[in-house]
């Protein structure tokens, strides 16, 4: 039932894949900043065009019984970046990316030092998100989350409640994206040239 209801979901919101890589683990949705944001490279305004992130769920590799070790880290790491790579390739080759000036969004797993850390390191700025102010939507938000988790990664629910999840902005502009992982002009055979899943 979660994953019917978070196919809908994606649906509604544009949320597509750009690669059949079976190592690809991120979708994207065409969206615009809600509200200013000010960054180590400068401000960008409200309206902004910017490229939103989603953790395609299905293709995270699935935890061990004992928790995540240097195994897994290594595994999901690799795939991150290797999404990355192919994310810049398709966007290097399609014109209709060229307004977009940021990517990023916001996750709920930067939840210790070694994610915060990897992150950095793949070029993200990464800002605390405040917590919304109608606390009956952060509420739904958790629980929501939480489901996806149960359903995907079931092991990734272990010790989580829905007050314990914290939410962190993630945002690297596009400039610095593309010189960090457009590698290659020509796009892999996996990619799709239209920019819609």
């Amino acid at each position: 039932m979660i994953r019917s209801f978070d196919a809908l979901v994606r649906r509604v919101q544009g949320v597509f894949e750009f690669s059949t890589d079976s190592d690809c683990i991120l979708r994207l949705r065409r969206t615009r900043l809600p509200r200013a944001l000010s960054l180590a490279e400068g401000l960008f305004p409200a309206g902004t065009p910017v490229l939103e992130l989603h953790l395609w769920n299905e293709r995270v590799p699935p935890l061990p019984p004992t928790g995540p070790d240097l195994a897994w880290a290594s595994q999901a790491a690799h795939r991150l970046r290797r999404s990355l790579r192919d994310l810049a390739g398709h966007v290097r080759v399609d014109t209709s990316w060229r307004d977009t000036r940021l990517l990023g969004g916001t996750t709920i797993l930067v939840d210790g030092p070694s994610a915060e850390l990897l992150l950095r390191r793949l070029g993200f700025e990464l800002l605390p998100r405040a917590r919304p102010r109608r606390r009956l939507l952060e509420a739904w938000q958790n629980l929501y989350a939480l489901g996806l988790m149960a359903a995907f990664n079931p092991l990734s629910v272990r010790g989580r409640s829905p007050g314990s999840l914290r939410r962190t902005d993630l945002w690297m502009s596009m400039d610095t994206f593309l010189q960090r992982y457009a590698l290659t002009p020509n796009p892999s055979p996996a990619r799709r040239g239209s920019g819609r899943g």
